[in-house]
């Protein structure tokens, strides 16, 4: 009998690495977690976002994504300066403090473009879009799925890098084994100790999708805290 059972175990053992996840395997299981319904691709909603910084006041920032209509609009406050971007297919517009035609000096005090238009879009649309925005155009998705331990907890990680016309870093993330929901990820750039990771804690669910609710931001090469973002559905 015990024979029989250590066979059973053996023959369990070899099954379960024969069906190791591929990362497109992965990948889709992770959005079955995160976005059960297909949701994201016609995503319409408002998110708002508590930026924690240490020795710093907050900055607490309210998002509108629709992506039918190709429009991102972010509004921040911090201290006694409330910034506005928006952009609708591609055309950009900016506030200051309600001044919705700012002049050339106000923009150049508080760093307004539509480059940084830009790249608030761009950041927030990416991250709490993820996983399902690993689906996008130009990103390559690694085949082979590692098993790693990340603060003492076992993970499934997936590898992402992009086409040079995305983007050069590489991004690693970490998923749950048993859920598969998304708990950390971390990317490196092509600098040696460069990069950052992101520990992903609690849930906000925003029109079906999952999206983590803190996500606390360290240094790679020292652990560094840089600070937290803190997600609500409402102010």
């Amino acid at each position: 009998m015990k024979k029989l059972l250590t066979l059973t175990i053996l023959f369990a053992t070899i099954i379960s690495f024969s069906q190791e996840l591929t990362g497109k395997q992965l990948l889709e299981k992770a959005i079955t977690f995160h976005d059960p319904n297909g949701n994201w691709e016609t995503f319409k909603g408002e998110l708002f976002v508590t930026m924690e910084i240490p020795n710093s006041s907050p900055r607490k920032s309210r998002i509108r994504i629709n992506l039918p209509e190709q429009y991102f609009l972010v509004k921040a406050v911090k201290d006694t300066i409330v910034t506005e971007y928006a952009i609708h297919k591609g055309d950009c517009s900016m506030a200051i403090n309600g001044n919705t035609n700012p002049s050339e000096i106000l923009k150049k005090k508080h760093g307004l473009s539509c480059e940084r238009a830009n790249l608030y879009k761009n950041y927030y649309t990416y991250l709490y879009g993820l996983p399902m925005k690993l689906k996008d155009k130009g990103t390559i998705i690694d085949e082979k799925v590692e098993r790693k331990t990340f603060k003492g907890k076992e993970y499934l990680v997936l590898k992402a890098t992009y086409s040079k016309e995305v983007g050069k870093d590489t991004w690693y993330f970490y998923f749950n084994p048993e859920t598969y929901a998304m708990e950390v990820y971390q990317f490196f750039k092509e600098a040696k100790n460069s990069g950052e990771y992101i520990l992903l804690s609690g849930l906000e669910t925003i029109n079906g999708i999952k999206m983590p609710k803190n996500r606390a931001w360290y240094y790679n090469k020292d652990n560094g805290y840089l600070g937290t973002d803190i997600l609500s559905t409402k102010k």
